[in-house]
């Protein structure tokens, strides 16, 4: 039961990276330019993160085996017509018809582990700590591998395959989850199914997410990015409301009054704020400023995803050795020393000297804090909040790295930009190309292709130092992060607090 698990949470996980090495061939295809290959990739991070709420509720009430099956057949089903569509906007309709999917599936699997191996004693706590780590590790792991499978694939075959691959891997999973999983749903979930409350985190989520996403296009004070956040604020605070007033909410806030739970998300968040944001920087160092190819850029982010798998199961460990904050805290300054390690990676830095060093570093401090702050968040739960539990872990991971990638790709662009166009000033460019070539790492590389002579070894030059200046730059942002999750965790986590009591379901009065 617990390797479908583990194989399903690989599955979607790797879908959140395997296309981002088919961009370049999906571009040429389907005549795609650069907002609508970012829809590609964010059609599936919006629909997933604002459905994972409701798909978490809907897993405690109807159960969890169900919502989980549905998924891994709605996934395959997706992949195969993402894989066969011929044109941009089905492509992107496709990859938010696999976010739906993955919203059904995540959420219940982590539930089904808590369940399945519930109970206070040694025992069950020793396995539960190792089945909780292990989930943590496929999540990490699925994010490095998918660019290697990926590489892979687009080495041999087309772009399509990284989509047809997942076909029959999800069928063997349906089977295999069909005949092992067992059925859990929360006993004490009576009433009408709260839909206004569903439709209200959608919407909020959602919101916060496009405007997340859109922010570096439109400009962050720009009117359209305040109000987006205006509005994903307004549905906020409705949706808190309705929840604290509704008999049968998707989302107990009350939850939130325990510190344990609340700084268990929000560390969870900021983790993942720093690595997605790294992964979409150290992705175009290894392509466009070192010159590897598909196949061996995947191969370089390995070491990430080895160190992450043996480091998870330690952390949980470790977290029932040691007092959980300093775990926690231990991990977010591994990682803040991992990011710092990056301040220092040049042109030419050796990978095995100071690379390796720098992701190897950043795994097992992801390691020692998923873990153990997963656990935190769903021991603080009743049983049959599993599945919202679950998706709250969930949602503040994919909202904490759709920021990452925002926030740090901003700051990589501005500070990118600004070195050259102070860079190529003295060249002898058009001033068109001298602007082209400021918009992103990829359009300088074609400039210097285009340039004559030394011209063109110049303006590479430049493009490559100012990538890697504004990387470091742009990095500083995560450390800074990782070293206030640091705070938070030491802080808040190292009192445990009495837990508050969960909302009680409504019983019938009978009269004697």
């Amino acid at each position: 039961m617990l390797a479908v698990l583990c194989a399903t949470v690989l599955l979607v996980m790797i879908d959140n990276t395997i296309v981002n090495v088919a961009l370049p061939t999906i571009a040429v295809d389907l005549h795609a330019g650069t907002s609508g290959l970012q829809w590609v990739v964010d059609a599936y991070t919006l629909v997933f993160a604002g459905l994972l709420l409701g798909a978490g509720h809907a897993g405690d009430r109807f159960g969890r085996k169900r919502m989980l099956l549905l998924g891994v057949a709605g996934f395959a089903a997706m992949s195969a017509v993402a894989a066969s569509v011929t044109s941009l906007d089905a492509l992107i309709a496709a990859r938010a018809g696999l976010g739906v999917a993955a919203s059904l599936i995540f959420p219940a699997t982590l539930a089904l582990i808590m369940d399945t191996f519930g109970g206070e004693d040694t025992r069950a706590r020793a396995h539960r700590a190792v089945a909780v780590g292990l989930w943590a590790a496929m999540a990490g792991v699925g994010v490095a591998i998918g660019p290697v499978v990926g590489g892979w694939l687009l080495e041999h075959y087309s772009w399509a395959s990284v989509f047809w691959v997942t076909v029959p891997y999800g069928a063997v999973l349906l089977v295999a989850g069909a005949v092992l999983l067992p059925e859990s749903r929360g006993p004490s979930l009576p009433g009408r199914f709260d839909w206004a409350g569903l439709a209200l985190s959608v919407a909020a989520v959602g919101t916060l997410v496009w405007t997340v996403i859109e922010g570096p296009h439109h400009g962050w004070a720009s009117p359209a990015s305040l109000a987006g956040f205006a509005v994903a604020a307004a549905l906020t605070v409705a949706f808190v409301a309705r929840e604290l007033r509704a008999a049968h909410p998707v989302l107990d806030m009350t939850l939130f009054y325990n510190r344990r739970f609340t700084v268990g998300a929000l560390v969870i968040a900021v983790a993942f704020f720093s690595l997605f944001g790294f992964i979409f920087m150290v992705t175009q160092y290894f392509q466009l400023v070192r010159g590897y190819g598909t196949l061996s850029a995947g191969l370089h982010t390995l070491p990430f995803a080895v160190v992450m798998a043996v480091f998870s199961p330690l952390a949980m460990h470790a977290g029932k050795r040691l007092p959980a904050h300093l775990v926690i805290t231990a991990g977010m300054l591994t990682m803040a020393a991992g990011f710092g390690l990056v301040t220092v990676t040049g042109v030419d830095t050796s990978y095995w000297r100071v690379v390796i060093v720098s992701m190897s570093l950043m795994a097992a401090g992801l390691a020692l804090v998923q873990g153990p702050a997963t656990e935190i968040i769903m021991t603080t739960l009743p049983m049959d909040r599993a599945g919202s539990g679950s998706a709250v872990n969930d949602t503040t991971r994919e909202i904490g790295g759709t920021l990452g990638v925002a926030v740090l790709g901003s700051v990589m662009a501005t500070v990118f930009a600004s070195h050259v166009a102070s860079g190529l000033a003295a060249l002898p460019l058009p001033a068109p190309l001298k602007d082209a070539a400021a918009t992103s790492v990829a359009a300088g590389a074609q400039v210097a292709r285009t340039a004559p002579g030394t011209v063109g070894l110049q303006v590479e030059a430049v493009v490559r130092s100012a990538f890697v200046a504004a990387m470091h730059q742009a990095t500083l942002v995560a450390v800074g992060a990782c070293l206030v999750g640091a705070v938070l965790a030491m802080l808040a986590l190292g009192v445990r607090p009495a837990l508050p009591r969960a909302r009680q379901p409504e019983r019938d009065t009978v009269t004697v």
